[in-house]
């Protein structure tokens, strides 16, 4: 027979080694979390650098891209319309190197996704309590298909365009092109690819759109691309939620893509000197899902 103290030591080690294995195979589990998605919409209302809505202007033409990816460099809830930059709950700062020389956003390390991909995933535990009416979003880099006229033919053309304050580009992918760049770009830099080849181009300074209804109580810095907008409903933060938070982040792409006419009939031609000038997105609504 065994021995009764052996067979509680064998009892005792297996015990042992049951927890030792389920301890390594545990992951950490942060609860609830506030999770971001984009979306782009056509139809949403197309608005100024003050939130205001816009027509497009003389001398100007303009179309409504589709979207394949875009990035943000920074994500601020806002609790009031005093509320200055930074003095939100800051949910995210992407990555800067100085690698180009002044502060710019590192683009290896920036995070681009497509409609309805999550973006930004924060611990709801890590959020301060309260009501949130306003989101301050930081959009950095855009990647869209639009409509171009070249040689008297229609054809599709791919546009990257970086529109954060300051951007350190290695190289980027247009659509099937690399670009080798490994230099700082300021806001308005974008790369053009078709199947004519290849442009690129920097639009004036200050003439990216960044809508921000608050500017007249909280405004911006000039160059940044830090968009304003408000939630449907305010967001709510208790902090004993124990679901997700999905918040769709909707952007107005209504004729976003925005290009000096020199022909006169409203069609983009690159090859017969239309420049664009202007990429911004044209307004943010964000709401809870």
């Amino acid at each position: 027979m065994f021995n009764k103290n052996f067979l509680l030591l064998l009892m005792v080690s297996v015990m042992l080694s049951a927890n030792a294995c389920k301890k390594e195979t545990q992951t950490p589990d942060d609860g609830a979390a506030l999770v971001f998605k984009f979306k782009f919409d056509p139809n949403q209302v197309r608005l100024n650098n003050l939130g205001q809505p816009a027509i497009i202007a003389p001398g100007r033409a303009a179309q409504t891209p589709v979207f394949n990816s875009i990035s943000a460099h920074y994500v601020e809830l806002i609790p009031a319309v005093f509320t200055q930059i930074g003095q939100g709950q800051v949910l995210y700062k992407a990555p800067e190197t100085t690698q180009g020389g002044a502060q710019a956003i590192d683009f290896s390390q920036s995070k681009v996704v497509g409609e309805n991909e999550v973006f930004l995933s924060v611990p709801i535990k890590n959020i301060t309590p309260g009501q949130y009416p306003y989101l301050r979003v930081s959009l950095a880099y855009q990647n869209y298909d639009i409509q171009l006229n070249a040689l008297g033919m229609n054809v599709t053309g791919t546009i990257a365009s970086f529109i954060g304050y300051n951007t350190y580009v290695g190289s980027y992918k247009i659509k099937n092109t690399n670009i080798p760049i490994n230099a700082n770009k300021l806001q308005g830099y974008w790369g053009f690819e078709s199947s004519y080849g290849t442009l690129q181009g920097q639009a004036p300074a200050g003439a990216t759109t960044v809508p921000n209804p608050l500017a007249a109580t909280s405004p911006i810095p000039p160059g940044s691309c830090l968009v304003t907008g408000m939630f449907e409903q305010p967001l709510t933060i208790t902090g004993s939620e124990t679901e997700n938070i999905i918040i769709e982040v909707s952007l107005s792409v209504n004729n976003s893509f925005e290009w000096q006419e020199t022909g006169g009939n409203n069609l983009f031609q690159p090859l017969e000197g239309d420049v664009p000038v202007d990429m911004g997105i044209r307004g943010m609504v964000a709401r809870v899902k």
